[in-house]
């Protein structure tokens, strides 16, 4: 079940929530443990049990890990928790990888290869996965205290609002919220705000850019024109964005609905200057995980310039492959790997001196080159689209024209998701608010009416827009399969 589906916005959604208020605090946490649990098994059938082994496995490794009074036992135990669970993630989402990739060796050197049919890919596995370990590690290191009733861990776990796309939570950034949640008029209003603006970002912007991408890589890259392949790879990126984003939205708005406040995953990352500052601004949840429980473990930058050079490396090569199973993740992982490494060692000076301008220009050329590993099915397809952006492909024009990829719904949604990705609204939202403090209520009373009426009918037509594209089967790909 995802978001952007009628089933939930018209069946699930509301049960759950009516529900929820209906039987109660005593019972809000084992009624949201029950839909969640609904929620990942509506799509994945029976892998709902892996989910809950994991549940349970980590609450065992809570619970007795303060048995362990010897360092070096409490350690053991925590390496054994982060084993199973990694271990559990390896399994199934690089077991073919790895088979396919050790039969290549093998075949050279004239062995049989090894059969293995093909390993379902639990939807959200590298979400659930990455929170239990840094539960396990942050308790060992008595970061955070353990969680003591299952079901807590088991909304922590699989609490639907985050399951499937993240934002990637911190057991201690949650606990309090899971054991007692107050839940006002204005945060359950804002949630339903937050919703609707990320439900339009996947369904409005998000949906409409795929068509134009998708149509566009499946052409032959040896008949793609310059302007077509930069079209193509430029709705993916706003794609990948605001299909992200917005469910990082929505996520955070159904939390807050529920009592949650979840922490911001993006803030407008194609602003940036640099490629630090995209990190700092992409995914943050992701970046903070890999930062804390990775790059920091592993030294940082303690340990000499060489090993932070290769610590960061490392971290890359492991976030493009935790991204999935293809060697086109791990060099998307590696580009910006290099890029980090490269403003490290002096690039980063020669940026502040170009200027803010040359800056933007620079992070995007280097994050859209990147998306066509993220996005081609093949390292030979990355390769040869890469040509024909760059003009070492002879193209056809005549067969594939610009203007045939540029009708009006096209144009109006490109243009939407260029302003949606600044902060220009926010800017505006935010002068509005500043204004109406220092009036000091002396604005006209129309005047604010008329502000409040227009954004509650613009969220509105967001809304009944994004549910009359899903009602008649408008095109709504599901990108995080492989995560």
């Amino acid at each position: 079940m995802v978001f952007s589906s009628l089933v939930f916005l018209f069946l699930f959604l509301p049960i759950c929530l009516f529900t929820y208020f209906v039987v109660g605090k005593r019972f809000r946490n084992p009624v949201l443990l029950l839909f969640s649990l609904i929620f990942y098994s509506w799509g994945e059938g029976r892998y709902v049990l892996l989910m809950l082994i994991c549940i349970i496995v980590n609450f065992a490794y809570g619970r007795l890990l303060p048995y362990f009074k010897r360092k070096n036992q409490a350690l053991a135990c925590m390496i054994l928790a982060v084993s199973l669970n990694l271990g559990c993630l390896v399994f199934f989402k690089y077991a073919n990888f790895t088979v396919n990739n050790f039969n290549l060796l093998i075949q050279k050197l004239g062995l049989n290869p090894i059969d293995l049919s093909p390993v379902h890919l639990p939807i959200g596995i590298s979400f659930f996965t990455f929170q239990a370990v840094s539960y396990v590690v942050d308790l060992y290191h008595e970061k955070t205290p353990a969680q003591k009733r299952v079901t807590g861990l088991g909304i922590y776990i699989s609490l639907y609002p985050q399951l499937i796309a993240g934002p990637i939570i911190r057991y201690n950034d949650i606990a309090n919220q899971i054991k007692s949640r107050i839940i006002t008029i204005e945060d359950f209003a804002y949630g339903i705000r937050r919703f609707i603006i990320g439900l339009g970002k996947k369904v409005l912007i998000a949906n409409n850019l795929a068509v134009t991408a998708d149509d566009v890589f499946r052409i032959a890259p040896g008949d793609l024109t310059a302007p077509v392949a930069w079209l193509g790879i430029i709705c993916y990126t706003f794609q990948i964005y605001f299909d992200f984003s917005g469910y990082s939205d929505m996520a955070i708005g159904i939390g807050r609905m529920l009592g949650f406040r979840f922490l911001e995953n993006f803030n407008y990352p194609y602003i940036s200057r640099s490629i630090q500052e995209f990190w700092r601004r992409w995914h943050i949840s992701l970046s903070n995980w890999f930062r804390d429980y990775l790059y920091i473990p592993l030294g940082g930058n303690r340990q000499g310039g060489l090993r932070t050079l290769l610590n960061l490396y490392l971290v890359f090569f492991l976030c493009g492959l935790w991204h999935g199973a293809s060697w086109n993740f791990v060099i998307w992982g590696l580009i910006h790997g290099t890029f980090l490494v490269m403003e490290r060692i002096g690039l980063n000076k020669l940026l502040v001196k170009a200027g803010s301008l040359f800056g933007h220009i620079y992070v995007l050329l280097v994050v859209i080159t990147a998306w066509v590993f993220f996005r081609a099915n093949t390292l030979p397809l990355a390769l040869d689209y890469l040509a024909a952006m760059f003009g070492f492909s002879s193209g056809n024009s005549e067969l594939y024209p610009l203007k045939m990829f540029l009708f009006e719904e096209n144009i109006f949604f490109f243009v939407c998701a260029v302003f949606a990705s600044t902060p220009l609204l926010p800017q505006i939202k935010k002068m509005y608010s500043q204004s109406v403090k220092q009036s000091n209520g002396l604005l006209p009373i129309g005047m604010v009416a008329v502000i409040e009426t227009t954004i509650l009918l613009f969220l509105i037509a967001i809304f009944l827009f994004s549910t009359i594209y899903l009602a008649v089967g408008s095109y709504n790909p599901f990108i995080y399969f492989r995560f």
